[in-house]
C-alpha cells in the first residue's frame, strides 16, 4: 500500500507539470430496484418500493433476454428486460471532469471501446494518457493487447495492488454521491428509465458537480 502511494504520487506530479494526463478508472454497478434506505420524505414525494423484487431466476432470465437483444439491437430504446445497469468512468487528476460509457454489461471488449472513447477526447494533446485501475481480469484480459498496441507511446495502464483500490481510486467517493443523486430508495419501472435518469445525473455532474474531488 504504502509503495503505491508513492507510485501515485510521482505519477499526480507528472500530471500537476503537465506531462501526462492522469485518469483514476473504475466501474460500478446500478441496480433498478434501490436498496431500502432511512429517510425524510414530504408525503407527495415519498416512493414506494416493491415488496417482492424479482426471484433470482427471474432475473437471470431478465439479464439473459437483455445481453440478447443488445447484442442484436446496440440501441437502449430497444432494451425492454433486465435489472442491472454497468458505467464506467474514471476522473481527471485534478479536476472534476468524469468521463463515462453506460453499458448494460462490463466486458473486456467494452473496455476496449472505453479505451478509444477516452483517447477521442485526449488524443489530439500530444500528452500520454495513464489510466489507473484495479486488478479486475477485465483490465488484464488479452484482448486488450491489441488495443494497447495501438496506442502504444500514447495510453498506459497502470495497475493498483490487489484489493486496495477502494482506498486509492478517487472515482469511489464519486461512485456513492452518484447513486445516491439517482435515487436513493426508489424504484424505476426498467431499464431504459435508470439509463436515462444515470445519463441526467452523469451530464449534469459536468454542468455543476455533484462530488467535490481533493486533490
Amino acid at each position: 500500500m504504502a509503495y503505491a502511494h508513492l507510485e501515485l504520487a510521482a505519477l499526480e506530479y507528472r500530471a500537476r507539470q503537465g506531462e501526462i494526463i492522469l485518469l483514476y478508472e473504475d466501474e460500478t454497478l446500478l441496480w433498478r430496484f434501490a436498496l431500502p434506505r432511512r429517510g425524510w420524505w414530504r408525503r407527495a414525494q415519498r416512493y414506494r418500493l416493491p415488496t417482492r423484487p424479482l426471484s433470482p431466476s427471474q432475473s437471470k432470465r431478465e439479464e439473459a433476454l437483455k445481453r440478447q437483444a443488445w447484442k442484436q439491437y446496440r440501441a437502449w430504446s430497444r432494451i425492454t428486460s433486465g435489472v442491472l445497469l454497468n458505467v464506467i468512468g474514471a476522473v481527471q487528476y485534478g479536476t472534476s471532469r468524469v468521463f463515462y460509457k453506460i453499458v448494460p454489461h462490463f466486458d473486456a471488449h467494452e473496455f476496449r471501446q472505453y479505451v478509444h472513447q477516452v483517447m477521442g477526447i485526449f488524443g489530439h494533446t500530444g500528452k500520454d494518457v495513464v489510466m489507473v485501475v484495479d486488478r479486475s481480469g477485465i483490465h488484464r484480459a488479452h484482448k486488450l493487447a491489441s488495443t494497447l498496441a495501438h496506442y502504444d507511446g500514447q495510453f498506459q495502464v497502470h495497475l493498483l495492488p490487489a484489493h486496495c483500490g477502494h482506498h486509492l481510486n478517487p472515482i469511489e467517493g464519486f461512485w456513492r454521491a452518484m447513486k445516491d443523486a439517482i435515487g436513493a430508495g426508489r424504484c424505476l419501472s426498467d431499464l431504459h428509465q435508470l439509463y436515462k435518469r444515470t445519463r441526467q445525473v452523469l451530464m449534469a455532474h459536468q454542468e455543476q458537480p455533484i462530488y467535490a474531488f481533493h486533490w
